[in-house]
């Protein structure tokens, strides 16, 4: 077994950009395993609605509950998420109508005396939905399942429609962390992207959050978007860092306009930043916020050493779901609302991505899936190894022996031997009881995961780079 370590803070250490150049290759962010890209519209196979049955077996983990609520009054030219653009405000109340059916329809199958201990409003916009809305439901999920008192309950926020009675229902309902989305404080970025959000926003949003005792306030930052140059970037982290944030997620741009068509407006060259410039954004937002104290998690996390996810990284307790990093392993996680993704031990289940499509499967008393993945036992056990890389930063063999029931680096050592390479760089480190990824190789975790990723051939184009 490998000792116990400390995760070291990189306080302000400047990253080895030309080891990050070599290897930045495209490839999944392993929020699953096998990703998405995999998933198959072939549904009667998998008999996907008889997982729900098989994860009540006796002794099963706590529930995970995620709520895809898709409304946005406007566009961002950059998203990728699943959205439905509209200022009819009566959409909200509709929606709701389908989702408390799909619910219904989801619990009546579950085991519901499983404790709820993480909960997620995502969107879309969920504060697009008015605060009579959000209590309803917050109604709706404590009539049908068992909260605990400790639940994480995490909602996405847009700023600029926030208002202090939408902080105050969403308080009263149980929420306790919240997720803002800013990306850039940068006046041209924001005309660019077609989000103007004034700081003014942004500095409103905190009080009233931290007035109605949210425990953890993250804020999202995306690099490589039109006009943005490392100096202008530096700016905005150093704007944003006087928000005191307990968390960041800073992201790069995934430019994807063969799936996202509204990235098409982006398509003049010129306005987005190359190769070279997002290096050097991801740098110096590395080094700003690690001279500001905030560990980095891994990808693109970073929070307070005091946080959740900091104390959960030196434990050893960090987990990965679609959320990105979490601190409440165990759970299955079961998500409601257009294009949302479930997951129990052994199978993912994505729902119908448009509106009438979904509705039209409820109106005829059918979970709305879409498409989905039955897991072998093979997938299962890659998948245990890359969710520890990712959150652990190193392979036990012997934990990971006694846990899978194998001989570890026996069975995967066609896999250990090919970090050769990798070890030869100083991104890993290699024994005979394990592999750890070294401090220079932190930003390359993706890449070494892929090394044990079996499903991987000729994907580069529906995946973004590590960097």
């Amino acid at each position: 077994m490998l000792e116990p370590r400390e995760i070291q803070r990189q306080v302000g250490t400047p990253l080895d950009l030309d080891l990050i150049r070599k290897y930045s290759i495209s490839g999944p962010r392993y929020t699953s395993y096998p990703p998405a890209t995999k998933f198959t519209a072939e549904l009667a196979p998998l008999r996907l609605e008889d997982s729900i049955a098989d994860d009540n077996r006796p002794g099963a983990g706590p529930l995970s509950l995620y709520f895809h609520l898709p409304f946005c009054e406007s566009r961002c030219w950059f998203c990728g998420c699943h959205t439905i653009i509209t200022r009819r405000m009566d959409s909200a109340g509709e929606y709701l109508d389908d989702l408390a059916r799909e619910v219904r329809l989801t619990a009546a199958k579950m085991d519901l005396d499983r404790p709820v201990t993480q909960i997620h409003f995502g969107g879309g916009t969920p504060t697009f939905f008015p605060p009579a809305e959000l209590r309803r439901l917050g109604a709706l999920i404590r009539s049908q399942f068992r909260v605990a008192p400790d639940c994480e309950f995490g909602v996405e926020i847009d700023p600029r429609n926030l208002t202090a009675e939408h902080v105050l229902a969403l308080h009263e309902i149980g929420a306790n962390r919240a997720s803002l989305g800013v990306q850039d404080t940068n006046p041209t970025v924001q005309q660019a992207v077609h989000r103007v959000q004034p700081q003014a926003l942004n500095e409103q949003a905190f009080a009233w959050l931290r007035g109605n005792a949210f425990q953890s306030i993250n804020v999202d930052l995306i690099y490589g978007l039109p006009y943005q140059t490392p100096d202008s970037f530096a700016a905005t982290i150093r704007e944003v860092l006087s928000l005191n944030p307990d968390r960041l997620s800073v992201f790069g741009y995934a430019h994807v306009p063969w799936i996202k068509p509204a990235q098409k407006i982006f398509d003049d060259r010129e306005q987005l930043p190359d190769a070279e410039a997002r290096l050097a954004m991801f740098a110096v937002a590395h080094e700003i916020l690690t001279a500001a104290g905030y560990i980095d998690i891994g990808l693109d996390h970073f929070a307070r050493p005091g946080d959740e996810l900091a104390v959960a990284l030196g434990e050893g307790t960090l987990h990965r779901n679609f959320q990105g990093y979490s601190t409440r392993g165990g759970a299955s996680l079961y998500a409601f609302g257009i294009s949302s993704i479930s997951n129990t031990a052994d199978t993912y289940r994505q729902n119908l991505k448009t509106l009438p499509s979904w509705r039209a499967a409820l109106d005829a008393g059918m979970l709305p899936t879409e498409r989905g993945l039955r897991l072998t036992d093979e997938d299962q056990r890659r998948r245990t190894i890359i969710m520890r890389l990712m959150c652990d930063r190193r392979l036990d063999f012997g934990v990971l022996s006694q846990r899978l029931g194998i001989d570890f680096a026996d069975r995967y050592k066609s896999e250990i031997a090919s970090l050769a390479d990798l070890e030869e760089d100083g991104v890993v480190a290699r024994g005979p009881r394990g592999i750890e990824v070294t401090k220079a190789g932190v930003p390359l975790l993706r890449v070494v995961a892929m090394r044990f990723d079996a499903t991987l051939s000729g994907v580069a184009r529906q995946h973004s780079k590590a960097i």
